[in-house]
């Protein structure tokens, strides 16, 4: 029996089945008793509140959402009879080896490399083409999740593009994923401290230059740079997350409601993917001989029930909070370079809630725009990407090669459905001088906000904007929060009403499962291309609240996050409440801007990441609090962060509702009752309002309104009048939950 600490994990190996094995800490205190597998496996990252028998991982995963990690330090593990069987000493995520250890050769090709604790992860290496860039050393990135990496035949997104475009790159696959040894587990310590020794195994070798790498990545790949830049490696150059998320907790339980939709299937997949040969391609090279793939599958007998854990996480307590992305990006010591869609139908935009929690970087870049998931990677802003990484990778002055400018439009139109040209070189006019070019490059804004992504070119919904702002923070300076108060006939106007009125509406419970685009779940991909099917249904009848302002007289700009300052009479003990800001145009078109949710039994907003603008709540299991059917209660429902142009003419509507049916992907577990009712109280002593975060700035643009349906991430439909219910004497609906 083999019994090794890693980061956070103590791992236990060639047991005899069924045996009882007793974890306890060095002071004699019983931490918990895991019971070996049939394989003679067992495994501990998750510490649960007390001491209990555990029989399997997924056992577990239903019984230590409420627990802790397991923490640095050392253990002792007994015997079903009290013997004791070995020690060992779990290390910390700042327990670093010494240098020397990573002084190891990473030939081209496919292969292993060790971590810290002895585990095997695959590998694969893939050099620039040596006839357009010439011979070694060559700048270097790396991308590392648990998708396939390191798959030889199936390079990733951000790897086949730093390849065409002269950078050396090496793909790694998680521990637990593909042909790599150890145990999954999602966004871990482990797994950060296994990114560190990836990049400082790889900036050491010599085909490297300058001894320092970059890292690249697009969703999965892009969320794990933060966790590794965070450890802080010393051989990191910088990073480029794009489509990112700020909280794993936050994606799951998105105002503290169950995603049931993107978030449930994507969790589902890599349960399914991380058992042994899941990934189909590690099976593959099992089959051809790999006696290391086979070896590393042993161990996946103890990967935990992700999907499961998910579920039964429903507060945000000190496991949920050891993994909260937001509170960790202040340790990030590189440079940062992050795009995101305001519209993203996989994660969101709750990601540019962090992006001025970036502290300590040296450097930032955003680009942010209306659209989906893929767009980092478009036409759009592919250039921008390139020299980002040439300026602190390359250290060298940006140029594309012209080979690369003459089959990048056919390439882009296999994946995003229109032939672009490359936006030229932009720095070319300071030849080779670096530091000219850094200069000019440094003196630019920060921040790129692009608008109207889709309605930029000439195909309707191809990756193009129409036109941009540039902006030092975001949100930008001059965002002010505007007040628009719930009138009686559905309005939306600056005063607050003198006389009290409510409104009603009835839970729609089939809305959760409603989710405009949820059949490409399957087919994702469609979302690079120019068009999405979508089927935006609408509520039934009595199922919204709905408000709306005059048509503008002067162009209203939107640049942050918002909330609607809501007062509701509800009818049940527990429900959930979206909120979806729309633009009604003078053409008649409703286009979709945001949504926001919450679940109102999480009552205690947390200070530290709450403002006048933005809101946040703890989820913390002791500040829950049940609703009283039929007493007021007010809240601050959350409104994702965007930006947007409203021109003169055109409404902005809110519409209060059930959760569903308004946003892509995400699909809610809603806590509703089929018939209950909940009143909207507006002017008076419940004068509820949308808190907009208006942005004071005169915008250069087109004065004519896109094409309804071109804008990327936003469907057109035809608008409908408001009919608000007008409420009764008292709430109507069930008194439970």
């Amino acid at each position: 029996m083999d019994i090794s600490g890693g980061v956070e994990t103590l791992t236990i190996t060639g047991a005899v089945p069924g045996t009882h094995l007793e974890v306890r800490r060095s002071d004699g205190t019983e931490v918990v008793t895991l019971v070996a597998d049939h394989a003679g496996n067992a495994h501990l990252a998750f510490v649960p509140e007390h001491p209990i028998v555990v029989d399997s991982p997924k056992a577990l995963s239903a019984m230590v959402a409420g627990g802790r990690p397991l923490e640095a330090g050392d253990y002792t593990v007994h015997g079903d009879d009290g013997t004791e069987l070995g020690g060992v000493h779990v290390i910390g995520l700042a327990d670093v080896p010494d240098p020397s250890f990573y002084d190891r050769e990473l030939p081209e090709g496919f292969g292993y490399m060790t971590m810290r604790d002895g585990v095997e992860l695959s590998v694969m290496v893939r050099f620039p083409n040596q006839d357009l860039y010439g011979p070694p050393p060559w700048p270097t990135v790396v991308e590392y999740s648990g998708y396939t990496p390191s798959d030889p035949d199936a390079p990733q997104p951000g790897t086949l593009l730093a390849n065409l475009m002269g950078f050396a790159a090496v793909g790694v696959n998680m521990r637990g994923t593909g042909c790599s040894g150890g145990v999954f587990d999602l966004f871990s310590p482990a797994q950060a401290a296994d990114g560190y020794d990836v990049v400082e195994t790889v900036a050491r070798q010599p085909w490297v230059l300058h001894g320092h790498v970059g890292m690249v990545g697009l969703s999965y790949p892009g969320i794990t740079q933060l966790y590794v830049a965070a450890a802080q490696p010393p051989s990191l150059a910088c990073i480029t997350p794009l489509s990112v998320i700020d909280d794993p907790w936050r994606q799951q339980w998105p105002g503290g409601i169950y995603n049931s939709g993107f978030t449930r299937a994507w969790v589902a997949a890599r349960d399914r993917a991380t058992t042994a040969g899941g990934q189909s391609w590690d099976q593959r090279r099992i089959e051809a001989g790999d006696e290391v793939a086979r070896d590393n599958q042993r161990i996946r007998t103890q990967n935990f029930d992700f999907e499961q854990f998910g579920r039964s996480s429903q507060d945000f307590q000190a496991l949920q909070r050891s993994r909260f992305l937001a509170e960790m990006v202040g340790r990030i010591q590189v440079p940062v370079y992050l795009t995101g869609a305001w519209q993203d139908e996989q994660t969101g935009s709750r990601f540019a809630l962090m992006l001025e929690d970036f502290a300590n970087s040296p450097e930032q870049r955003y680009v942010l725009f209306n659209g989906h998931h893929p767009d980092g990677y478009s036409p759009m802003v592919i250039l921008r990407w390139f020299e980002f990484l040439n300026f602190h990778v390359a250290r060298r002055v940006p140029k594309v090669h012209e080979m690369i400018r003459m089959f990048a439009p056919a390439q882009f139109a296999e994946v995003f459905g229109f032939s672009p040209e490359l936006e030229a070189d932009r720095f070319g006019h300071h030849g080779d001088d670096l530091e000219a070019a850094l200069a000019e490059y440094r003196s630019e804004p920060r921040v790129r906000l692009l608008f109207e992504n889709g309605a930029g070119h000439e195909v309707p919904g191809a990756t193009a904007h129409r036109f941009e702002i540039g902006t030092d923070t975001f949100p930008p300076p001059g965002v002010r929060p505007r007040r628009l108060h719930l009138a009686d006939g559905g309005r939306l106007v600056d005063d607050a009403p003198a006389t009290a009125g409510v409104d009603e509406y009835r839970d729609d419970p089939d809305a959760g499962e409603e989710a405009y685009s949820k059949d490409l779940l399957v087919d994702m991909d469609r979302f690079a291309g120019t068009s999405v099917p979508i089927d935006w249904t609408r509520f039934p009848d009595g199922c919204t609240a709905s408000y709306e302002t005059e048509p503008l007289e002067s162009p209203l700009v939107v640049a942050g996050s918002g909330h609607v300052d809501l007062w509701l009479r509800p009818g049940t003990s527990d429900t959930a409440v979206q909120a979806t800001l729309t633009e009604i145009r003078p053409d008649g078109h409703e286009v979709r801007l945001q949504c926001g949710w919450h679940r109102p039994v999480h009552r205690v907003e947390d200070p530290a990441l709450s403002d006048e603008l933005r809101v946040d709540y703890t989820f913390a299991p002791e500040d829950r609090r049940a609703l009283v059917p039929g007493e007021w209660i007010r809240f601050r429902l959350p409104v994702y962060p965007l930006t947007a142009l409203l021109r003169p003419g055109s409404r902005l509507r809110l519409t209060l509702s059930t959760p569903g049916r308004d946003h892509p992907f995400w699909c809610f577990e809603n806590p509703v009752v089929d018939g209950a009712t909940h009143q909207v109280g507006r002017g008076g002593d419940h004068a509820s309002a949308l808190v907009l975060p208006a942005w004071d700035v005169v915008i250069d643009h087109p004065e004519d309104l896109p094409a309804p349906g071109a804008l990327r991430g936003q469907p057109a439909r035809e608008a409908r009048p408001i009919s608000n219910v007008a409420a009764h004497a008292e709430p109507v609906g069930s008194a439970g939950g």
